[in-house]
């Protein structure tokens, strides 16, 4: 059996238009973290951590092109009311979680839509350009409806009248939805598909010359034609620095340097 060795960073030739944050805000205890494991390692652990903050990255190769997916999973508690500003300033797809048992957390959902767009509108007046904001609200613990606290007519309204934003109830324990769930917010935000959990081949790390975008270009693969996704292990979210910077190019530049500029695996 020939060993694979993981591929150095400097193999990943990604363009900075295939680079994308998705961020995921919520109350505490609503199951962002159980979300995300479902997205990443289609588990669910029914042992409650508190999230600070985790960042998670994932690499896909559809059709030949190399994609850089970081995934954001954010605290619910928010000491950091500047870090959050922060994180929905280069954030470029949202997934708000609310749970249908906790009226509480879904009038927190209610507040971080409206901060989303409010902060979303300040770049959107300095860079002087339309700002589409992908986002997908989630009802979580639809296995709990008995105890259920909050109604379709409210979750209706606050969604109604947006075409970029789409409503599911969801249950990540009994993983209902959730694969729906995020084809639909790839779907709003114009992305590949199978970027979806189940629409694409689970690669390990080390397998990952399969995502090299030199591989799929220079040989005539078998499976280039397929779409392959492998989570990056010990991902490190760029530092407050780099986040800033990022936010100033785009203010400055109108978003053009996007195009420019490469995609940093850091």
């Amino acid at each position: 059996m020939i060993k694979k060795m993981s591929p150095s960073e400097s193999d990943f030739d990604i363009p900075a238009k295939n680079c994308y944050r998705m961020v995921i805000l919520g109350s505490t205890k609503v199951g962002k973290t159980a979300i995300v494991s479902r997205f990443l390692n289609a588990k669910f652990d029914e042992q409650y951590t508190p999230t600070i903050e985790d960042f998670h990255r994932k690499l896909y190769s559809i059709k030949g092109d190399v994609y850089q997916l970081d995934i954001l999973d954010t605290s619910g508690n928010h000491p950091f009311p500047a870090m959050r500003r922060l994180s929905i300033l280069t954030g470029d797809v949202f997934i708000l979680v609310f749970s249908l048992d906790n009226r509480d957390s879904f009038q927190e959902v209610q507040r971080l839509k409206k901060q989303i767009f409010e902060t979303k509108s300040c770049l959107k007046n300095k860079i002087k350009e339309n700002i589409d904001v992908p986002l997908v609200i989630c009802g979580n613990k639809g296995d709990r409806d008995f105890y259920r606290e909050v109604q379709q007519e409210e979750i209706e309204q606050l969604v109604a009248g947006d075409e970029k934003c789409a409503y599911f109830e969801i249950s990540a324990k009994r993983n209902e939805n959730v694969d729906k769930m995020f084809q639909t917010l790839f779907t709003l935000a114009k992305l590949p598909h199978e970027m979806s959990p189940d629409l694409h081949r689970k690669v390990s790390v080390q397998y990952g010359d399969l995502l090299r975008s030199k591989s799929l270009k220079n040989k005539k693969m078998k499976d280039a034609g397929e779409a392959f996704g492998m989570v990056t292990p010990c991902a490190r979210r760029p530092s407050v620095h780099s986040d800033l910077m990022y936010i100033k190019e785009k203010a400055i530049g109108g978003g053009q340097g996007k195009d420019k500029e490469r995609c940093v695996i850091s």
